[in-house]
């Protein structure tokens, strides 16, 4: 006598394709590390409706943990030495690192992580996240561009290159630097600063 199994209900195909999902080997998120010697951070604003000046970070590090394939799963850690501050102009340097603006002695560092990240386009996305300057955090919205993901391309000529995987993006987003007890002089110089990033990353080897 053949005996016909039992037909699976649907609730039961669902359980057993979630168990089949969960005991999947994971996406691998890869971690990336910056390269400082080609990675930007810099700003602008303008000055008395005259011209627009400019100064950028020179010390800063963290990780970016990238999912190609699921950008939504990826997420950014970094953090700024507010000390780094650069605008060429060594007074205006030395204000900006005063109590009046970044405040370096009781607030050596800005941060920013990211919350979310969500896709807008086969080279777009977006990245919410918390910036933290002068110990206060507000919601930052940047606005990326995906540029490269994959072998260096100088690895087949240049030593250092061999055998790193690197991924490029450029970024920008805009903020009021009043939300962060650095109001002064605003709005005859403008409240608004633009942030714009060009970073390039390795990813790290286990």
């Amino acid at each position: 006598m053949t005996i016909c199994p039992t037909p699976l209900r649907p609730a039961l195909l669902a359980g057993l394709a979630a168990l089949a999902l969960l005991a999947r080997p994971a996406e691998a998120a890869e971690t990336y590390a910056f390269d400082k010697n080609h990675t930007q951070i810099h700003f602008s604003y303008d000055h008395l409706g005259l011209t627009t000046q400019s100064g950028r970070f020179t010390g800063f590090d963290g990780t970016l943990v990238f999912d190609e394939q699921a950008p939504e799963n990826s997420r950014l850690d970094v953090t700024i030495a507010a000390a780094s501050v650069l605008t060429a102009i060594p007074p205006m340097d030395e204000r900006l690192k005063g109590a009046d603006f970044f405040d370096v002695a009781n607030h050596p560092e800005i941060r920013f992580k990211s919350r979310a990240v969500r896709r807008t386009g086969a080279k777009t996305g977006e990245v919410a996240g918390d910036l933290t300057i002068k110990g206060v955090t507000r919601p930052v919205m940047l606005m990326v561009t995906f540029n490269f993901s994959g072998p260096h391309p100088l690895g087949p000529v240049l030593a250092q290159y061999k055998d790193v995987h690197a991924a490029a993006f450029s970024a920008h987003a805009r903020v009021l630097r009043s939300d962060f007890k650095m109001g002064k002089f605003a709005p005859l110089t403008s409240d608004e600063i633009d942030i714009r990033i060009e970073a390039e990353l390795h990813r790290t080897k286990e």
